[in-house]
């Protein structure tokens, strides 16, 4: 059943739509769990799109398999995606910085309320975002120091290939998950694929992952694929490659492959001179699972993050 969570005129007889999809078991109880999936948080991360189509194809094709409540949002924030801005037009604004919110507040504020008080009573809430448009990265589940003893084991069933678990003073406090897991709600965010685009077997591997949590849960009694044990990292553990020249950056090892300290991983090239103007290498010894994705770079751009120590 879809249902309007947040309505509100705007100028030029235009309206601002907030809806999720409930889905509820053939017969009720009133003693079902809830999960929420979110996505679309970020305008240009669309990943999640893929993910909230095939959890609901799947639901439906087995309706008799459900036994709990699922409520998803395919987008928070559907300004956004219309425009394909990632904040909220007209706002300038990260959506996910403004929770809470406050229904007293302004726009922002009064949306992110209205989406907080829904959620709330929800047993699981699976926050799912992208990477931006200039990297690709793994699928993984980010979570802080403060929350891994709750959030642990729904992380380890969920089929992302590794866990990154950040130090307490990098929280940021306004953010959706942050707000609901000291509201009770235990959220975990998913990140995963680059923005503006949708990696089907992503999708279908955390697709995969959500059913195994349902399943554990009690929401689903349907038959679910065996998952992954991802690897658990700290963020001492994690190593960073930026540029140190401008220009155009081709990678040579593919994310995901191990690399070893010094290991060649990209250059940055000069189209002008036709001279290579940075040999980008690995810091340490580790997997890559944050790629560069959009070629364009400048002295300081984000080239990868290499998970130190690990071979896969």
């Amino acid at each position: 059943m879809i249902e309007n969570v947040v309505s509100i005129e705007l100028p030029v007889d235009e309206k601002l739509l907030i809806q999720k999809n409930r889905i509820e078991p053939l017969e009720m109880t009133g003693k079902e769990k809830r999960i929420t999936i979110v996505t679309g948080t970020h305008g240009d991360e669309l990943e999640g799109q893929f993910v909230c189509y095939e959890i609901l194809r799947r639901i439906r094709d087995n309706m008799e398999n459900l036994h709990g409540v699922v409520d998803i949002f395919p987008a928070f924030n559907p300004l956004g995606i219309d425009s394909i801005t990632r904040g909220i037009p007209m706002f300038d604004l990260d959506m996910n910085r403004t929770f809470p919110g406050s229904k007293e507040g302004n726009l922002p504020e009064y949306i992110t309320a209205q989406l907080i008080e829904d959620i709330v009573g929800s047993d699981l809430c699976v926050d799912i975002h992208a990477s931006n448009i200039y990297l690709r990265e793994m699928p993984q589940v980010r979570m802080s120091e403060i929350t891994q003893e709750k959030l642990m084991p729904y992380a380890k069933r969920i089929n992302v290939d590794f866990v990154w678990v950040h130090a307490s003073a990098t929280v940021l406090e306004s953010t959706l998950a942050h707000s609901l897991n000291m509201l009770g709600v235990p959220t975990i965010v998913v990140e995963m694929g680059v923005g503006m685009r949708i990696t089907r077997e992503y999708g279908y591997q955390l697709v995969d992952g959500i059913f195994n949590v349902m399943k554990e849960m009690g929401i689903w009694s349907g038959d679910v694929l065996p998952v992954r044990d991802p690897i658990v990292s700290q963020d001492g553990a994690v190593g960073f490659v930026n540029a140190e020249a401008s220009g155009i950056f081709v990678p040579i090892a593919p994310i995901w492959s191990y690399v070893e300290q010094g290991e060649h991983i990209g250059n940055i090239l000069n189209p002008l001179t036709g001279h290579i103007e940075h040999r980008v290498v690995s810091p340490c010894d580790g997997t890559l699972f944050t790629l560069r994705e959009y070629p364009i770079v400048y002295h300081g751009s984000l080239i990868a993050r290499v998970l130190g120590g690990v071979r896969v």
